[in-house]
């Protein structure tokens, strides 16, 4: 289920679940630039860089994914790749993304794009990509905790945002902040508009360098901190920002996984070679004239299925993508038909959450009397 929004007065959005705004009566975008953006020293600090890689605790209505955005945009300084990776364990609708949407236009284009985007977020990652993939937004649907633990990232800017701790400790607590540390390189930033003194504490024992900002109305001060611990670091961390700077690499294979991972790491900025036995590319079972994929669907929607939902969903972002570039000619190189599920009712094999409204609804709905048809189905199978 989509996570339920009362909407006050000033049409501020508000959370029945934790008994708070999603942002302050001021509007949330001066916390998101000035908070978060400028907190991390954004853009400035991105300059140059082959990619940035955001972390954030907190997606709620991806107003600091907007503005991130936006200042990537803008920025002719800008890196290569922005990878924007969130965690959000109550996802909204894109009804109530749209309804808070904010009222600049360039940002409401944006949260348009974000939002027709923005469904079928049942729980485990969710891969979305914009400005022909050179903008990334990882989304991790569950438990802050859990999901960091399960990331590999290695952060250079941290938004560390949510509901207050008096309403949600589990997002502050010193597991939450351990988590992060490790996704921290040394001089990675991080930014919050919470000073209590159990999140400064908490930092501080986990290696970052704390200290009070002038803070954004109403709030009187924010926190910013800088990973620097005494100790070195070790695994990832330990390693120095040159040493995952793009350079040269091989790719074995021509194929569509070849190819596939040939163009995403040029699009980090790597020089490619790709090799192939064949004459030409694709001269092996990728040259199959037709191909079906779907994803692996299991009662219990393990592993291996959402794998494979999340490869469904970037597969058909790629297809609608290069036929917005004239490249694919939807109906003739491609065509989104569904796969028919039979039998639900009797022997059910499609997760819980597929059969409530909202999220699950991108991924599963009842057959048309024009698919059952087309099945040699009778109307009420």
């Amino acid at each position: 289920m989509s996570e339920p929004i009362d909407w006050l007065p000033d049409g501020t959005p508000y959370s029945p679940r934790f008994g708070d705004r999603y942002h302050s009566e001021l509007g949330g975008l001066d916390q998101a630039r000035h908070v978060f953006l400028g907190g991390c020293g954004l853009p400035a600090a991105w300059a140059d860089a082959p990619q940035w890689r955001i972390l954030e605790t907190g997606f709620g209505f991806g107003l600091n994914f907007l503005v991130a955005w936006e200042a990537w945009k803008a920025d002719p300084r800008r890196p290569r790749l922005l990878h924007f990776v969130s965690a959000e364990a109550f996802p909204v609708s894109a009804d109530a993304m749209r309804q808070a949407m904010p009222r600049e236009p360039g940002l409401r284009l944006l949260a348009e794009e974000l939002a027709t985007r923005f469904q079928g977020l049942l729980p485990g990652v969710h891969r979305l990509a914009f400005e022909q993939g050179r903008v990334l937004l990882t989304l991790y649907i569950g438990d802050a905790q859990a999901m960091l633990r399960r990331q590999q990232i290695t952060a250079d800017s941290i938004y560390l945002d949510g509901f207050t701790p008096e309403l949600n400790p589990d997002l502050w607590s010193a597991d939450t902040l351990r988590a992060l540390a490790r996704h921290c390189r040394r001089g990675t930033q991080l930014s919050t508009w919470c000073v209590a003194r159990t999140v400064r504490d908490g930092l501080a024992q986990h290696g970052f360098q704390v200290r009070k900002v002038d803070g954004v109305p109403p709030k009187r001060h924010n926190l910013h901190a800088v990973f620097d611990p005494a100790w070195q670091p070790r695994g990832p961390r330990a390693q120095p920002q040159e040493a995952i700077t793009p350079r040269r690499c091989m790719v074995l294979g021509a194929g569509i996984a070849g190819a596939a991972a040939a163009a995403s790491l040029s699009r980090r900025g790597w020089q490619v070679t790709v090799l192939d036995t064949a004459d030409a590319p694709a001269a092996g079972a990728s040259a199959l004239p037709a191909g079906l994929f779907c994803p692996h669907v299991s009662p219990d929607d393990s592993l291996l299925s959402r794998l494979s939902r999340d490869g469904a969903r970037l597969t058909l972002a790629q297809l609608q993508m290069l036929s917005g570039q004239g490249l694919l000619q939807p109906g003739t190189d491609w065509c989104d038909t569904g796969v028919l599920e039979h039998g639900v009712e009797a022997a059910p094999r499609l997760p819980r959450d597929w059969h409530s409204p909202g999220p699950g609804d991108h991924w599963s709905r009842p057959a048309s009397a024009d698919q059952l048809s087309a099945a040699g189905l009778p109307a009420d199978a």
